[in-house]
């Protein structure tokens, strides 16, 4: 039998000058788009709306300027600049300083620092350091949970937990091996700035804690193992590689910490003592610039008395600009003006 060859079946090319119907409809669909002219209106709108959010801001800031420096007008024709350098403070007879509540909140917000810094440092470096995997998590959400907690909640702790401990307990002890500085001096009242400072120190944990994890888990691993590799132990490698890297970091969170602490009110309020006197002893009562906001504006009925406590919302602002100025100068005091390599 002879073997017929099967005849290969036809397939007509599609014309390449008209091409099939799916390239006409592409065709005739791209090419409006591209022969069409592009609106510049979308553009236009969206840097418009971009330049007023920057503006915003700094909109915004002038108005709370312009009404504080309006509102303490009276005021700062009445005293000028010994407002902020006397400390009699008498309403009934309107003789009025700030100094009191400027020491009183200097000295609460540091005394916090001096307290939270460490711990939260050491919280952050155990979490992301040397804690298990498996408990990471939960330390972490443990230790933010206590940002979510309110002020005022925290001042009920204090008033019926840290008060009396304080009293009966921790300043005792402070007056009978510390008294000879003279920081410890003075009747155990429990309240009082050394009260003020620990509460804020438990407020602002969460915050630098929380800032200062994020900051080391960026730094780079190849950092921590150049470090063990060249034989230096866990705590070698842990402040050479990792703590010194991250520092500019570290100083940011601390100084969004004392932001928190130069500010906060409810919770101060309730165990400072508000009582507008400067004290050596961290035992007394004393008042800050927020505290003395929130207790006597409601009853400021007299125009001079008004404009006193306006006056000193305008310190209050001005305390933070400079904080925030001083808090740059520490940063560029660590980087020398060159952005950090391991921080991102």
């Amino acid at each position: 039998m002879s073997n017929h060859a099967v005849p290969r079946p036809r397939f007509e090319a599609p014309d390449p000058e008209h091409g099939t119907k799916a390239a006409l409809k592409i065709e005739d669909t791209t090419a409006p788009l591209l022969d069409g002219k592009v609106s510049e209106v979308p553009d236009a709108l969206f840097a418009g709306a971009m330049r007023f959010c920057g503006f915003a801001v700094v909109g915004l800031l002038a108005l709370i300027v312009y009404q504080l420096v309006i509102g303490s007008n009276l005021s700062w024709h009445a005293f000028g600049w010994k407002f902020f350098g006397t400390s009699d403070w008498n309403p009934v007879e309107d003789q009025y300083g700030a100094l009191p509540f400027i020491y009183g909140t200097l000295v609460s917000s540091l005394l916090s620092l001096v307290i939270a810094v460490p711990l939260s440092v050491g919280v952050a470096v155990f979490i992301t350091e040397m804690s298990p995997v498996s408990l990471r998590g939960i330390l972490s959400f443990t230790t933010e949970l206590l940002a979510a907690i309110p002020s005022v909640v925290y001042g009920l702790w204090a008033i019926f937990v840290l008060v009396p401990i304080l009293r009966l307990y921790v300043q005792p002890f402070l007056g009978k091996t510390l008294g000879w500085t003279g920081l410890f001096t003075g009747p155990p009242y429990g309240i009082g700035m050394l009260a003020a400072g620990i509460i804020l120190a438990i407020m602002i944990i969460p915050i630098i804690s929380s800032i200062t994890r994020e900051v080391l888990t960026v730094v780079p691993q190849h950092q921590r193992e150049g470090v063990l590799a060249l034989g230096a132990t866990r705590w070698e490698m842990i402040r050479m590689g990792v703590l010194r890297n991250a520092r500019a970091g570290i100083v940011g969170a601390v100084i969004l910490g004392l932001g928190r602490a130069l500010g906060e009110t409810m919770a101060v309020t309730m165990v400072i003592g508000n009582r507008p006197e400067i004290a050596k002893s961290l035992f007394a009562p004393g008042y800050t610039m927020a505290s003395v906001l929130a207790n006597e504006f409601t009853e400021a009925t007299g125009d001079l008395y008004l404009s006193a406590l306006i006056e000193i919302g305008l310190a209050l602002f001005l305390v933070t600009i400079v904080v925030n100025a001083l808090a740059r100068l520490m940063v560029w005091s660590v980087t020398r003006g060159q952005p950090s390599k391991t921080v991102a």
